[in-house]
């Protein structure tokens, strides 16, 4: 008589997320030990992410030098410009054009040393600020073709000082001068960036108030009416920044600080940014204060220390993406970017987080129209396709190490049902393997180009595609391994559609004691 074939189910798999800081051993199945360029969609599974569109022509002053500056200027009148910088040039992209902003004050242009710029917008005005050159703007009221300096604006009073961070909050600039004086928060009066001495423009000198002595400001925030000032390793947080000359320190959080400016993301409900123990958010380290391991990026930890480790701050940059609800991060020289999911938080506060190898992008911007803008080398992608420019990208999900229900008695698989969404004209390689010993098992199934939702199974050597039903090879005992655990992986050549996991269905009989 035939044996009985025995189902083990992984439903929503790698729903939790990578999950590389744990053993493999007795982890929850839902956990993923790699997802590469994969997201974590609204339905909870796990697939593909999108690629990058070229967002205009070439130009000749960028030409291949990587956009490392990204921005969104939304005038009084509602009109719309997105802005860029790069290759010590600024730019302005309408529709595919991308043309170079040319010098339109007075005297000799100013030098751009360098490419760090961090863009806001206050009245109708773009700002680029950056380590030891002259703030400058864009102002279309006056050109839409030129930039010029910050001082040349008409009105302008005091002396704005030559800042590395800057935050548009509560109807004024606020910015930092991390090289000369690392401790002293200037702001400017109410709707005129222009201002920076008399009516309500002023100075915070952060000397002394740091509760654990010097430290050096990184970046700046804005929620709920609080100013937040991150240090390297410790945070400010002053409640009133409506009025400056009233707000008082409400809360310090002590050995959290943040090390890398481009890395605070303000989600609309909480603010995220990069610490020394990982990703952190501010309302669960208000909770926290310095629990160090009550990070988002808990799961990737050790992964994520030693990205830190090879990066100057200045290049680390981040994304958030309301439409698709993710936090990105990227490491340029490791050539790595984390997506982190922001609907849903595990038990243990940690995020549920996917890994994009691969070049990643020097700049991002999230635009009015709900499009993510990331800067590249040459040119400016829209997040949109299911290709990198032209190019197909590998996309790679292996699951937790599952048991198959007997420590003492191994189980021979007879086969593996994946249910896909989203799949057409798509060879799918279906890997897997036994007791930790790695993915010694191979196989190609190829989807139907009419399939549109599909099922298939895979039989022990892998010739076999169904769909809607399952179908039991009957060569069951050749060369297909067997074990007492099983890991599954699934690898895609994502070159225009999109691949999601819905199940994983494995069927296996009992082998030997």
């Amino acid at each position: 008589m035939a044996t009985q074939l025995t189902p083990f189910s992984i439903t929503a798999p790698g729903y939790f997320g990578v999950n590389t800081q744990d053993s493999p051993v007795d982890m929850d199945d839902k956990f993923a030990l790699d997802a590469q360029n994969c997201v974590i969609d609204k339905f909870g599974r796990i697939g593909s992410r999108k690629g990058f569109a070229r967002a205009n022509t070439a130009n000749v002053d960028l030409g291949s030098s990587d956009v490392t500056c990204l921005g969104e200027l939304v005038q009084n009148d509602g009109t719309v410009t997105t802005l860029a910088a790069g290759g010590g040039f600024l730019f302005r992209l309408s529709g595919s054009t991308l043309t170079t902003l040319t010098y339109g004050g007075g005297g000799i242009a100013p030098l751009i040393s360098a490419n760090n710029w961090q863009f806001v917008s206050l009245n109708g005005i773009a700002i680029f600020f950056q380590r030891a050159n002259t703030p400058l703007i864009y102002d279309p009221a006056v050109s839409t073709t030129t930039f010029r300096r910050l001082s040349e604006k008409s009105g302008y009073t005091g002396t704005v000082p030559l800042a590395n961070c800057a935050l548009s909050a509560y109807g004024r600039i606020w910015c930092a001068d991390t090289t000369a004086d690392k401790n002293t928060v200037s702001f400017s009066d109410v709707i005129t960036p222009q201002i920076w001495t008399g009516g309500s423009s002023g100075t915070l000198n952060l000397l002394g108030v740091w509760p654990r002595g010097g430290d050096e400001i990184v970046g700046l925030a804005a929620h709920n009416g609080f100013l937040f000032i991150f240090g390297r390793k410790q945070t400010l947080i002053y409640s009133g920044a409506l009025i400056p000359s009233t707000m008082v320190l409400s809360d310090t959080l002590t050995g959290v600080g943040c090390i890398a400016r481009d890395s605070i993301q303000n989600t609309g409900g909480d603010i995220i940014f990069l610490s020394d123990s990982g990703v952190r958010s501010v309302g669960r380290t208000v909770q926290e204060k310095s629990a160090p391991m009550g990070t988002w990026s808990k799961n990737v930890h050790n992964d994520i220390q030693s990205y830190i480790t090879l990066e100057s701050g200045d290049d680390i940059k981040s994304a958030y993406n309301i439409d698709q609800a993710f936090y990105l991060l990227t490491f340029p020289a490791a050539q790595i970017t984390y997506c982190f999911d922001t609907l849903v938080t595990l038990p243990d506060g940690s995020a549920r987080v996917t890994t994009w190898p691969g070049v990643p992008s020097k700049s991002f911007v999230y635009v009015k129209d709900r499009d993510l803008y990331m800067g590249k080398s040459g040119y400016i992608g829209l997040y949109s396709t299911y290709l990198d420019d032209t190019s197909t990208y590998r996309m790679f999900f292996y699951t937790a190490w599952k048991d198959l229900g007997s420590p003492v008695q191994q189980s021979i698989l007879k086969k593996i049902i994946a249910t896909l969404v989203g799949v057409k004209a798509q060879n799918i390689v279906v890997k897997w393997g036994f007791d930790y010993a790695g993915l010694q098992y191979s196989s190609t199934v190829a989807i139907s180009s009419l399939a549109a939702v599909s099922e298939f199974g895979i039989a022990e050597y892998g010739l076999g595609e169904y769909q809607g039903s399952i179908v039991v090879n009957p060569s069951t005992s050749q060369g297909q391994g067997a074990g007492s655990t099983i890991q599954v992986g699934f690898e895609a050549e994502i070159s225009g559609n999109q691949v999601s996991f819905q199940k994983i269905d494995i069927y296996t009989k009992e082998g030997k004691i």
